[in-house]
């Protein structure tokens, strides 16, 4: 499910949750338990409902798509790490772990799952709007000499959130959007939401990233710009 339907869903979880429940999230952006933002847990509902204590960490690195209710088609990537939120080895990760291995998943136990998110976060909070706004691919958008002005742009104002945090992220800004480039013709989840009509997780990928840049008093004029424009194109496509 989406970060941004989590809200409504996380009451009903409650009574699922017992003393040995393991809740491992694996919403795309900053997630829910790394600290509170109302962009993305508006007053507190979800950690109300869901004890913190209770979670597991994760990064999912696939690439799919919706065909049709029910049908996902995978079309790159084999990846999901997992990681505690303090930074600790567990003996429930690794256990999650072993059977995704076992499922033909490949599946690290991270000590960092908050400087990867950061990673990922990097690339998503520039490539995920652009492309809704442009309708186009990763590569395109890498390939694009204007458009990868601005993500450059982009995710310089997200390492200077990240690093004012304390987070260094550990690989470059330029390896960043190689990386995407070498995914190719793919679709980014925002562009595929778009496209089926169904809400974006804007907020959550990029909106709490600009809530903790006002928090850190941090100026982000690119983030915002991009922001203002696909909220606004995602609020038409819903009237």
């Amino acid at each position: 499910m989406k970060a941004h339907a989590l809200t409504q869903l996380a009451p009903q979880l409650k009574p699922l949750i017992g003393e040995s429940t393991t809740v491992v999230s694996t919403q795309n952006g900053i997630p829910w338990w790394y600290e509170h933002l109302e962009r993305v847990d508006p007053r507190g509902v979800i950690a109300a409902n869901i004890d913190p204590a209770r979670v597991v960490g994760s990064l999912v690195y696939l690439g799919t798509e919706i065909v049709e209710p029910g049908v996902i088609r995978h079309t790159e990537g084999n990846r999901i790490s997992l990681g505690e939120p303090d930074g600790n080895r567990s003996e429930r990760c690794k256990a999650i772990a072993e059977a995704f291995i076992a499922a033909g998943i490949r599946c690290p136990v991270t000590t960092r799952i908050r400087h990867e998110i950061w990673v990922k976060l990097l690339g998503n909070v520039a490539f995920n709007p652009i492309s809704a706004l442009t309708r186009a691919t990763l590569v395109k958008m890498a390939r694009d000499p204007d458009v990868r002005s601005l993500v450059r742009s982009i995710m310089i104002e997200v390492e200077a959130v990240a690093n004012k945090l304390g987070v260094e992220i550990p690989i470059s800004i330029d390896q960043r959007i190689a990386g995407a480039e070498k995914v190719g013709e793919h679709k980014t989840s925002m562009l595929q939401d778009l496209e089926a009509g169904r809400p974006l997780e804007l907020e959550p990928v990029v909106g709490a990233v600009i809530e903790l840049g006002e928090r850190l008093e941090i100026d982000m004029p690119h983030t915002r710009a991009v922001y203002a424009c696909t909220k606004l194109l995602a609020g038409r496509t819903h009237q």
